[in-house]
Order: C-alpha cells, then structure tokens, then sequence
C-alpha cells in the first residue's frame, strides 16, 4: 500500500471548525489548574478497545443533535437518556459530540453520560490540544478522537503521547493511506475509517472497503460515515471492520435502544492483512 503526501492544513468545513476548536481550546488556559484536579481524582474508565473484540461488529453508538450536513437531528435530545437507551439496545460504546457550535453537544454531556452508564465512552470532538485531553479525562472518557485530517503529523504525535499520559485511549480517523500510515506511527490503540469527507461532507461508502483490510489485526477497525442500515454494517464487516460508528440514524429515531439492537447482531470477520 503506497502512502505518500505531504501534509497541509485543512480546508472547508473541517478547516473552519478546527479553528473554532483551536479558539476554545486557547480558553481553557485560565482553568487549567482545575482541569487537571478533576483529571487526576477521576476514576479509571472503562477499556475501549477491548470492547470492540466481541463476536460481533460492536456498535458505537454516538449523541449527536445536529451536524454540519444534516443540520437538526434531535435539538432537545437529553444525552444521558439517549445514552441509557443505547446501552439497553446493545451498543458497545458510546460516542459523545461535544464541539457546541456545528454539533451541539458540551462537555457537560459528557459528564452526564458518565454518570449514568458503565459503557466505555468516546469524547468525539476536534481536538488540537491537550487541555481537551485533560478535560475529556476528567468529564469520564475512555478514549478520544483524534482526526489525522485536521493535525500535522508531529502535533497528532504528541496529543497521541499526551492522551497515552493520561490514561485515555485514542480512536485516530484517517481516509487514505499515508494517514492511515502516520495514525499507527503515532501508536493509535483504535483506527477509525470515517467515509465522509469532513473538508466537503461528501461521503464515498469504498473509502472503509479500501482501508480496512490494510489495519493491522492487531488494531481494531472502526467504519464510520454512512452505516444506516444491517446491510451497510454487513458490508464493512465482510471487508473486516471490528465495529461500526452510527450517529444520525440512532440519534433521530423514536426507539434509539431498538435501532441499535437492528445492527448490533452482524457476526464479526476477522482481518488477516495489515499494512503492506
């Protein structure tokens, strides 16, 4: 598998969002001394990774109550609740949206999924320093999202070696190749494939078929972007996804627990080829 390509900022709406998020995160060095307390009297969260092992594809069920290319999903979702239901249909994980302006979502969120389910929780947010490290730590996550897009490849790096610091997991989403290379440098403990890019929002359903099947084994894979239905979650699976990433389709439906039990059963392949 050929990876080369130099690295350059983002554009589009991923370009405009990580400058927001680069914004907030400058914010954060007035509570700095207090994010560090609440890190460091948190608890040990539940593994990741491991979850994502089972005999099927795990579903990692995200709260999300709007997004850039959907606009409103579900604006007076309660993401405890939200979260409850998904536990109750099968999911293996939880993803919480925490960026507030595109996705609506807070730390706060966050902090109240923690404190109602033992389910290992994803602070899915755009992350471009490591006092949202700290925080994700002490609002209870288990693991955080790191966007190979959005980061040169030293900065992806080092978050990767702070979040390590701190006991948090990390899920790096890649595209193509070379970042797929550039997130297990940077020692990912979970690779995600996200089908959309976040540049254009223009989703293409062979990107997850292309790169799975070059994730080392010993790596678990995640699709996300574009899994709506069992047929979307048996496609990935036969090309070797451990686990799925659903947002919108979960988040805006009546019956959350009973549309995660509809994917959650897809007998899980296990990959044999790695990077070549």
């Amino acid at each position: 598998m050929q990876a080369f390509s130099v690295w350059s900022p983002p554009g589009g709406t991923l370009g405009r969002i990580v400058a927001e998020a680069g914004e907030r995160a400058r914010l954060l060095a007035g509570d700095a001394r207090e994010l560090e307390r609440r890190a460091e009297q948190a608890p040990a969260a539940p593994p990741f990774a491991t979850a994502l092992r089972g005999e099927t594809v795990a579903v990692i069920a995200e709260v999300k109550r709007r997004s850039p290319s959907k606009g409103d999903i579900a604006p007076g979702l309660s993401a405890a609740d939200q979260a409850i239901a998904y536990a109750r249909g099968g999911a293996a994980a939880v993803s919480v949206l925490t960026e507030p302006q595109h996705f609506g979502g807070s730390l706060d969120d966050l902090a109240a999924v923690r404190s109602r389910v033992t389910l290992p929780l994803l602070r899915q947010d755009f992350i471009v320093d490591r006092l949202q490290l700290v925080e994700a730590r002490g609002a209870g996550a288990s693991a955080v999202l790191l966007i190979a897009r959005a980061l040169a490849p030293e900065t992806l790096l080092t978050l990767a070696e702070e979040a390590r610091a701190l006991s948090l997991e990390t899920l790096i989403e890649v595209r193509d190749a070379a970042e797929l290379v550039r997130a297990l440098d940077a020692g990912a403990d979970v690779i995600g494939i996200n089908n959309r890019d976040l540049e254009s929002l223009v989703i293409d359903a062979s990107t997850s078929l292309r790169l799975l099947p070059h994730v080392p084994p010993d790596r678990p894979a995640v699709a996300e972007s574009g899994m709506r239905t069992r047929e979307d979650v048996e496609r990935v699976a036969a090309a070797g996804a451990d686990a799925v990433l659903v947002g919108s389709s979960l988040s805006g439906v009546a019956d959350p627990a009973g549309a995660v039990a509809a994917l959650a059963t897809v007998r899980r392949v296990e990959r044999r080829r790695g990077v070549e």
